[in-house]
């Protein structure tokens, strides 16, 4: 191994050159060497179509996901079903809404307001192609391909791959134009499951390093405060410092071409300038400065960690981020009462859990969001999404939390709803439905890569084709279609 020159005489190999600039830059992802390609997984299902969709005239300029973490019961939020037996549909009630075809739960009062904005797509399912536990459901649903053999045989052991086909956010962030001074694609308040039970499917992955999110952290504690490791100055860091630093680095740079070369070396390349020009902007400090929303709308939102994500992330799409993810931040006292895990994974007192806990902490910024979205005339170029792994089954009684007595809701990816507002979608409507007892799709079933679809077809993106990092062709999603029905 040759020299570098920073040091007289001191020596450094490869693996000690990329582990120190990851973390002088707290670039860290688990798809470390995601252009290093092996063959492209086969994705599953459903028919081809390899066609576009037609062009819009106005396309979205930014997308919103909320991710309801641990999979929400659709039957108790936004396909209720009334006249199913009381052992399926439960003790809440459904009522009316500001659109005359939607119902919803009436543990969300402010969202029932706003759902003249809403589309619901009541008929989404996996059509038998997931493995009915989390890992997989998030790799559906976040890149719109079905999981491959690999999930079935591991479930949630299966770790993120760098074959992995890329999160739909990752697409967003390769289709896009950068961004003259902010991130493509922002997540936040959490990367999932990190770091020691990663969730697969939140990556570029194949399609290169540069495409990965960066990761924005928040706490429940301290819900006003976030930090972005790639966007922060360690410490006391001078603008001269800053500048110390990058002279160094294009020492090492020098020096790594003695080196072996290796793909990753380029793509850490890409992430050391975009570190550098996002520490020296402006723009990035006042994009996540809370502290500049006045009290009313804090207090519109609510400041608690799930709220303020969402004010987060109506203060990105003004900053023109395309893509921001918002993991909904799970709360650890509600594990042992829910046996959820902290979030919505409610195997144990799911009507308790959502009627106390999270239909509150999710109903009133969400509400909130859409119209303050509407207000200052984002909303027609925003498309908010609201999605999750499954839903819940429609038959109470997890026999892992007591059966009928634990009023618990197993695990259910036969059939899910997602909200849809903006970006072009006409509110006030449902496509699809599920079946009376809310366990299959019965009209117009759809499946996560229509979603996919529908999400890149509000943004404008007609060419889903790229090239890896060995220069084969790809198609980014070669199955389902846009829901133009929507529109």
């Amino acid at each position: 191994m040759l020299p570098l020159p920073f040091s007289a005489g001191s020596r450094i190999d490869r693996r000690t050159l990329l582990a120190a600039s990851t973390s002088a830059l707290g670039l860290v992802s688990p798809s470390l060497n995601s252009s290093l390609l092996g063959s492209p997984a086969s994705p599953g299902g459903s028919p081809t179509s390899l066609g576009s969709s037609p062009p819009r005239s106005k396309v979205a300029k930014s997308t919103i996901m909320i991710w309801l973490s641990g999979g929400a019961s659709h039957i108790d939020t936004w396909d209720m079903k009334p006249l199913a037996p009381l052992e399926y549909r439960g003790t809440f009630q459904p009522v009316s809404t500001s659109a005359p075809d939607i119902q919803l739960c009436e543990h969300l009062p402010f969202l029932a307001r706003q759902a003249h904005h809403l589309a619901i797509v009541r008929s989404l399912g996996d059509h038998g192609r997931g493995t009915g536990d989390h890992h997989a459901g998030y790799y559906y649903n976040l890149t719109g391909h079905a999981p491959d053999n690999t999930f079935h045989r591991l479930l949630n052991a299966r770790t993120p791959y760098p074959t992995d086909w890329p999160s739909m956010a990752s697409v967003v962030a390769m289709k896009r134009p950068p961004h003259p001074s902010l991130p493509q694609v922002v997540t936040l308040p959490q990367k999932e499951g990190a770091p020691e039970y990663t969730r697969p499917g939140q990556f570029a992955a194949r399609i290169g390093l540069e495409y990965d999110p960066v990761f924005v952290d928040g706490s429940r504690e301290k819900a006003m405060e976030f930090t972005a490791p790639a966007l922060k100055l360690q410490g006391e860091i001078s603008a001269n410092r800053l500048r110390t630093r990058r002279e160094l680095l294009t020492t090492l740079d020098v020096g790594r071409q003695n080196l072996e070369a290796n793909l990753a070396c380029g793509h850490y390349s890409k992430q050391q300038h975009k570190a550098f020009t996002l520490l020296g902007s402006s723009e990035t400090k006042s994009a996540f400065d809370l502290s500049l929303e006045s009290d009313a709308t804090l207090e519109r939102y609510g400041r608690g960690i799930n709220s303020t994500t969402m004010l987060m992330a109506r203060r990105l799409v003004e900053a023109s981020v395309p893509f921001i993810t918002v993991f909904w931040k799970g709360d650890m006292e509600l594990d042992a009462l829910c046996k959820s895990g902290g979030g919505w994974d409610t195997h144990g007192n799911n009507f308790h859990c959502l009627k106390d806990r999270l239909l509150p902490e999710f109903d009133r910024p969400f509400a909130a969001l859409l119209a303050d979205l509407h207000e200052r005339g984002l909303l027609e170029e925003t498309l908010v999404l609201v999605s999750s792994e499954m839903g819940r089954k429609p038959k109470i009684g997890d026999p892992r939390s007591g059966g009928p007595n634990g009023a618990g809701r197993d695990h259910w990816t036969s059939s899910m709803s997602v909200l849809m507002a903006g970006g072009g979608i006409r509110g006030g409507q449902v496509y699809g439905s599920s079946d009376r007892f809310a366990e299959y799709p019965a009209a117009n079933p759809t499946a996560p890569e229509d979603i996919a679809h529908t999400l890149f077809h509000a943004m404008g993106i007609n060419d889903l084709t790229a090239r890896d990092a060995e220069g084969r062709p790809l198609h980014l999603m070669p199955e389902g279609r846009p829901l133009l029905e929507l529109f």
